[in-house]
């Protein structure tokens, strides 16, 4: 993954995988640029499941367990 993607936010990434998919999806670029564009694309999709993993992890770190929820029973 290049740096610059590793740079990019969470919805500055999305952004541009949505124009790169819009892009393609028009026809208007040939073969090769299409490959280009398409490769950059799974490199901003892995960027964004990485952020998002690391997103899961915090918000699992920062939500009380089970037990805590759980009103004490004995009381």
């Amino acid at each position: 993954m290049g740096e610059e993607t590793r740079k990019l936010k969470f919805e500055e990434a999305l952004g541009r995988l949505e124009k790169l998919t819009e892009e393609i999806e028009r026809g208007e670029v040939g073969l090769e640029e299409s490959i280009e564009k398409y490769a950059e694309g799974m490199k901003l999709v892995a960027h964004c499941r990485k952020v998002l993993g690391k997103a899961e992890l915090r918000i699992q770190k920062l939500s009380p367990t089970s037990a805590e929820v759980q009103p004490d029973s004995e009381s």
